[in-house]
């Protein structure tokens, strides 16, 4: 039974007791199906965060207590450490490279397979495969072979051609292509997306166009882009995101150490080595925050530039 009390105005109000049970009663329920997902949040998500933003300014090698050192960390990773730099350009230069080219492959199959072919299904689900094996330690693996020096693709060079290739993998000059290549290949996830927003395009569009003797490459130029705009850009965020992350093929590919010549070192990689490999945890904590301020000025980057090349539907102007 509620409780209630009286203030001195001579209004009862229900008591705290009284309006806890209440609250408790009506969405009690709903915070018990939230629990697990509470308490996975604070203590695999929010929890690390913070313990990594306080490490962050501290030296720690995971074998002692962190020693508080202020600002040192993000003093020496921006004037100092040159294999930083080294992989920053690394990382740049795959997510340049890997990011458009991935996009356009991903939306030129998406309109292949718009089209009403038989087994179209069949040819979705293959398609879509390499996203789901392509960032696994198995496809990584594969992909070492491949690119090997007695591997396929130097076999079937010299096959066709009579050259005999370079060992790309461990070449320093062509290292960071096969790993461009290996995310290009990945392509099934953008191609999801782009194929559900070309079923968006009203078909009318299309008619009229053709009824107005607009070319193929006119109709795409003038019709598809434009309306598959907020598509390309919620892919183009994700998929940069994603190339920034990069790890797993840079590890496998080049045995865990970036080679050769740190032509691979992912900037990901050059954290996971500072951290478990050099036992510098406060510093690695210090790079994973300096990832996570380039992510964004990247992703504000493509929001604030969204308003020039962006069109919604319903947008007025």
């Amino acid at each position: 039974m509620t409780s209630v009390s009286t203030n001195p105005g001579g209004r009862s109000a229900p008591s705290t007791e009284g309006r806890f049970a209440r609250i408790w009663r009506r969405n009690g329920a709903g915070y018990l199906f939230l629990l697990p997902w509470l308490v996975g949040f604070l203590g695999l998500t929010l929890g690390p965060t913070l313990a990594s933003l306080y490490l962050s300014f501290t030296d720690y090698d995971l074998l002692t207590s962190p020693r508080w050192s202020g600002l040192k960390n993000y003093e020496y990773a921006a004037f100092y450490d040159r294999r930083l730099g080294k992989a920053i350009e690394v990382t740049f230069t795959y997510v340049l490279w890997s990011v458009p080219l991935k996009l356009t492959v991903a939306l030129l199959l998406a309109m292949v397979l718009d089209r009403s072919v038989r087994g179209v299904a069949f040819y979705r689900a293959t398609f879509y495969l390499p996203s789901l094996l392509g960032a696994s330690v198995a496809i990584a693996v594969l992909w070492r072979q491949l690119f090997g020096a007695d591997g396929l693709i130097n076999q079937l060079l010299f096959f066709v051609t009579g050259i005999q290739g370079p060992a790309w993998i461990t070449h320093p000059d062509y290292a960071l292509s096969t790993l461009i290549v290996l995310a290009i290949w990945q392509f099934g996830s953008p191609m999801i997306i782009f194929l559900a927003g070309l079923r968006q395009v009203p078909q009318d569009l299309y008619e009229a166009a053709s009824m107005d003797g607009a070319s193929g490459w006119r109709q795409f130029w003038k019709i598809t882009l434009p309306l598959l705009a907020p598509v390309i850009f919620f892919n183009l965020v994700l998929q940069t995101i994603e190339a920034f992350k990069a790890f797993t093929q840079a590890y496998i590919v080049s045995g865990g150490l970036g080679g050769p010549v740190d032509s691979t070192m992912f900037y990901s990689l050059y954290l996971y080595l500072e951290a478990f490999a050099n036992f510098r945890m406060g510093y690695a904590s210090a790079l994973a925050w300096i990832l996570l301020v380039i992510i964004a000025i990247f992703t504000a980057i493509a929001f604030g530039t969204s308003k020039y090349w962006v069109y919604y539907e319903d947008e007025q102007r």
